[in-house]
């Protein structure tokens, strides 16, 4: 019986039309990430290059997060707190990594480049994503048609992003630099989480390397001057939002890279600034309904059903509204 439960979560969280619910609500929860992290800067009065006041801003997001579904794991019966020494310096880092680490660079990295050039290199992360898996398993092999696909999605996601003229002005390290780091910090970190997630709970791993990550922003942030701003319902409530999103937009996908090649679930991340796009016009009252858009749309799911299709289970991807 023990044997047959992996066995059957396996086959379930492997099946193409869950990956590709589960995987897309992932991507809407992460886009609605933009609108609502910009409200929250609003609400909070957090300036635009005030890098140390949005790590506090974050960290209590994350830190809130994991606090909760650590709080849950225990009430379902899961070993959160029965953690090894070996387990539990896995999840630090890989909490200090993939939440704390990768947001330093990736605020940083936002307060010297614009909005548009950030989506647009944040997208690397499904690059580095699949050309890792391609060294490091040897079932998950970088062929063709997965080429095609990354390509055709990061074209959606430059389509999406580009407005006017928004690539004129020099790159630099501090900028554009950092944001690529950040991608790839993300990426090297969801792969080690995926064997680490092999001997710990997804919910259990989820819930540490969040907290972790959440309070190694809130010592970062604090340490150089940031401050939260006074705190309000309206920010209240969207802070708990934040929270619970990443909860369980974090756990769903560790669950998928679990039981999934990492190149198969990494190509759904470029929904998320399509998402973002659309979310963030019917929130903050941005243009959306543009012909660039819909280019952008076709080519990120013409990106994913070549990834994500194999020979007997094609995989057909859903209209974003």
């Amino acid at each position: 019986m023990n044997q047959a439960a992996p066995q059957n979560r396996t086959q379930y969280f492997s099946k193409p039309k869950v990956v590709l619910v589960l995987a897309t609500l992932c991507c809407v929860l992460w886009g609605s990430s933009y609108p609502a992290i910009k409200s929250g800067y609003e609400l909070l009065g957090i300036a635009q290059h005030d890098v140390p006041s949005k790590l506090v801003f974050a960290g209590y997001r994350f830190l809130l997060a994991g606090v909760c579904l650590i709080v849950l794991a225990v009430i379902m019966g899961k070993p959160a707190l029965r953690l090894s020494t070996h387990q539990f310096s896995q999840l630090a880092m890989l909490g200090v990594a993939q939440t704390g680490l990768q947001y330093v660079f990736f605020y940083i990295g936002l307060a010297y480049t614009t909005g548009v050039r950030a989506s647009i290199l944040n997208a690397t992360t499904t690059f580095f994503s699949v050309v890792l898996a391609h060294i490091i398993y040897h079932d998950d092999k970088l062929s063709k048609r997965k080429s095609m696909g990354c390509l055709l999605g990061f074209a959606g996601v430059l389509t999406v992003n580009v407005v006017g003229n928004p690539l004129n002005a020099p790159p630099s390290m501090q900028g554009e630099g950092f944001i690529v780091i950040a991608a790839f910090v993300l990426s090297a970190a969801s792969i080690y989480g995926k064997s680490v997630s092999v001997h710990i709970d997804a919910m259990v791993m989820t819930g540490w390397q969040l907290a972790i990550g959440g309070l190694t922003l809130l010592i970062g942030g604090y340490a150089t001057g940031g401050t939260l701003g006074v705190m309000k319902v309206e920010s209240t409530v969207l802070l708990a939002y934040l929270a619970l999103l990443s909860a369980v937009a974090f756990t769903v996908w560790s669950l998928l890279l679990k039981y999934n090649p990492v190149g198969r679930i990494s190509v759904f991340a470029f929904l998320v600034p399509i998402f973002g796009a659309a979310l963030s016009a019917l929130f903050l009252d941005e243009s959306i309904l543009e012909w660039k858009n819909l280019v952008a749309l076709v080519l990120v799911c013409g990106g994913i059903w070549l990834v994500t299709r194999t020979h007997n289970a094609p995989i057909v991807c859903s209209k974003v509204t």
